[in-house]
């Protein structure tokens, strides 16, 4: 995620390469043909969703990409980005939905190229990653089919990566302040005057001290794993596999955005996998119950982890919400659409404080639990 990002410095460090550059670009790098090109929405890269067409007796491959143009200050670190792209083609090879790179001319995945026409000699990153079809999760009515499918896709992801992945490149990961990562929840302190003085501030406080004092002991009790660190409702894109109008059954078609890839623990990406499909739901405090049993199917938590999961939740509301009011706050701009989203997580947070960590813990294990013992609904 990069709302968290400062939106005055964002001008500066953006491509912004138009249609032709494009065209240009995917034909010197990569030797391929742009039949067809439209841009992706992006906050700080920029995407570009493209249909190549092959004369006869060129290389075989697939005929829809995704061109990703990383940000000039991020594509400063090569290795972090290198780590991320190694990590998807591992996954793609042991049979999760991922993309993979086209490889340049050279043979490389990835390739840092001057671009734009702003000033000073910018240079991007760039990849041509294969295109997954399917629907975000955002745009599905979901159901706790797809809430369980998430939930232990999540514990598989982590999992493999932590357990087999091995590249020179993976130290990188190991990112100290990275302020999306949920170890540092007591970092949004530099962040919080965005909010005010309101409601809204009291609990992100609330969340913030009792994160200290509560989890941030407990982590050497944890167990760590490489996380993926941002299992969103648009990162997350599924296809249906029934033809039930009334109850479809869905499968995860694609895993999208590694960007937030961390050393972090197992018991943060199911916390995070929670959120974000709270905010799709339409009984929210349901819906952890249903990711939990899902991951747990896979790697059931310990307690001190369980113990951890209503702070941890509440940590990674507290983020996304106090950083979109960040940068609606230093980039106008962009306020509608951040406050919309913010409109929902708020409400789901303060419901969550209200209603109480008991009672919401309660609701979730005992669904979890019934699925472990084969009697949920």
């Amino acid at each position: 995620m990069s709302s968290g990002n400062d939106c005055q410095a964002q001008p500066s460090t953006k491509p912004a390469l138009g249609e032709k550059e494009v065209t240009e670009l995917v034909d010197r790098v990569f030797g391929l043909r742009v039949s067809w090109v439209r841009p992706l929405p992006s906050y700080d890269d920029q995407n570009f969703h493209l249909r190549v067409s092959r004369s006869k007796g060129a290389a075989e491959g697939a005929d829809e990409y995704v061109l990703k143009i990383t940000n000039s200050e991020d594509s400063q670190e090569p290795d972090l980005i290198e780590a991320q792209t190694r990590a998807m083609m591992f996954l793609s090879a042991e049979g999760f939905p991922s993309a993979t790179p086209y490889l340049t001319k050279d043979g490389n995945i990835m390739a840092l190229e001057a671009g734009g026409t702003g000033p000073g000699n910018k240079k991007y990153m760039v990849r041509l990653l294969t295109y997954l079809p399917g629907t975000p999760v955002a745009k599905i009515a979901t159901n706790a089919q797809i809430f369980y499918e998430i939930g232990k896709l999540a514990a598989s992801l982590d999992k493999a990566l932590s357990e087999k992945f091995h590249h020179p490149s993976v130290k990188s990961l190991h990112r100290g302040q990275f302020i999306w990562n949920l170890a540092n929840v007591p970092l949004l302190d530099q962040y919080i005057d965005a909010l005010g003085q309101n409601k809204y501030r009291e609990v992100v406080e609330q969340v913030i001290e009792q994160f200290k004092v509560k989890v941030i002991p407990k982590l050497s009790s944890f167990r760590a794993c490489i996380n993926h660190g941002d299992l969103n409702d648009h990162n997350i894109l599924v296809d249906s596999r029934s033809a039930s109008l009334e109850n479809p059954q869905y499968r995860v078609s694609g895993i999208l955005d590694f960007s937030d890839m961390s050393y972090g623990y197992y018991v943060f990406e199911v916390a995070i996998a929670i959120m974000y499909m709270m905010i799709e739901s339409a009984d929210p405090l349901r819906v952890g119950g249903h990711v939990l049993a899902g991951f747990e199917s896979v790697l059931p938590l310990t307690a001190a982890e369980r113990a951890a999961l209503f702070l941890l939740v509440s940590g990674r509301f507290s983020q996304s919400l106090v950083l979109a009011a960040h940068t609606a706050r230093r980039c106008p701009e962009n306020t509608e659409y951040l406050m919309i989203t913010a409109k929902t997580g708020w409400k789901h947070l303060m419901k969550m404080f209200e209603v109480g960590q008991e009672a919401v813990e309660k609701g979730w294990f005992e669904t979890a639990d019934a699925y472990a013992r084969g009697s949920a609904a």
